[in-house]
């Protein structure tokens, strides 16, 4: 089987590429001026390919041959001046991965999407594949355009491309992986003070890679899974972290009077020049959020085992 991954030389996508090698030939898309540092390593061979989610007829000439695309590759912002660029690569990039598929007869395609896509609602709290989106003020442009993006996936599904849709929380790797989700250990590592009130979702990211492949060799086409292992306060999340690395843990509880502060001071700071933090409305009212991404769709069908979190933090040093 020959499997073409976009965003393999992201975290994800490293990740699942690592998984995939059992099952088959791996082919990866990469822009001109993507670091391949991630991948670098990998004890298999990586058949490249030069191309990017704008330009639908390099995607169409890496899929010449291939069995199955995972589509990893995607934005990750809550910067709302980013909005634009969220709405091109997430849902337009997704829009032309899923016609240079069709054009050129590939069929099998696992869309990695986020918990974002699933939406939230200030009235739910508990949340699984079956939650209908709603227009809320907890959904963010990354959400909305991750949303929009899983629905040009399912346009390929209704058009012959079977289809799986993952849905990851926060994906923990190693601190040296230096992605987005990194900023969680730094911020235990520079010993912060305060702590949101809210919950915090997330899974292993060997963990979730696991589990695609396993989806994927037990032929789960037409369905879409939650990737969760739990839900946690933030302040638990930090103290077991700070134990693992040796640091002081946050310790005070951030009041919702000093997040519209914070919020205030950050949005006039952007206005300036003087801050690039994403800390707005929407994320602050996320932070302190209690909601659970329910997973036990994938746990029933694939009888899943997850790395303990202090394993987790253990190995990401």
């Amino acid at each position: 089987m020959k499997i073409l991954i976009t965003g393999i030389t992201g975290l994800f996508g490293s990740y699942l590429a690592k998984e995939f090698a059992t099952l088959g030939e791996i082919h990866g898309l990469r822009r001109a001026s993507s670091s391949t540092r991630l991948i670098d390593e990998a004890q298999f061979p990586i058949i490249w390919h030069e191309g990017k989610l704008s330009d639908i007829e390099s995607l169409e000439e890496a899929m010449n041959g291939i069995d199955l695309v995972i589509h990893a590759a995607g934005k990750v912002s809550f910067d709302p001046g980013e909005k634009d660029s969220l709405y091109r690569i997430n849902m337009t990039g997704t829009t032309n991965v899923v016609n240079a598929m069709l054009n050129t007869g590939v069929k099998k395609l696992v869309h990695v999407s986020s918990v974002a896509a699933i939406g939230r609602s200030p009235e739910l709290k508990h949340l699984d594949e079956n939650f209908k989106w709603v227009e809320s003020p907890l959904n963010t442009d990354y959400g909305v355009s991750k949303y929009l993006a899983e629905l040009e996936a399912w346009r390929g599904e209704q058009e012959g491309i079977d289809l799986i849709v993952v849905n990851p929380s926060i994906l923990l790797g190693k601190i040296s992986d230096d992605r987005s989700s990194t900023d969680l250990y730094h911020y235990v590592i520079d010993e912060h003070t305060y702590y949101p009130e809210g919950d915090l979702n997330y899974i292993d990211v060997r963990d979730a890679a696991q589990q695609v492949r396993a989806l994927v060799y037990k032929e789960a086409w037409g369905e879409r899974f939650i990737l969760n292992k739990e839900s946690i306060s933030y302040k638990e999340f930090f103290e077991k972290m700070a134990l693992t690395y040796g640091k002081k843990a946050p310790s005070k509880a951030v009041s919702p009077l000093m997040l519209k502060i914070a919020v205030f001071f950050n949005t006039t700071l952007r206005k300036i020049g003087l801050s690039k933090s994403p800390l707005n409305r929407k994320t602050a009212m996320i932070s302190q959020q209690k909601v659970f991404f329910d997973s036990s769709k994938v746990n029933k069908l694939l009888r899943t085992s997850y790395h303990s979190l202090e394993d987790t933090f253990e190995w990401s040093k």
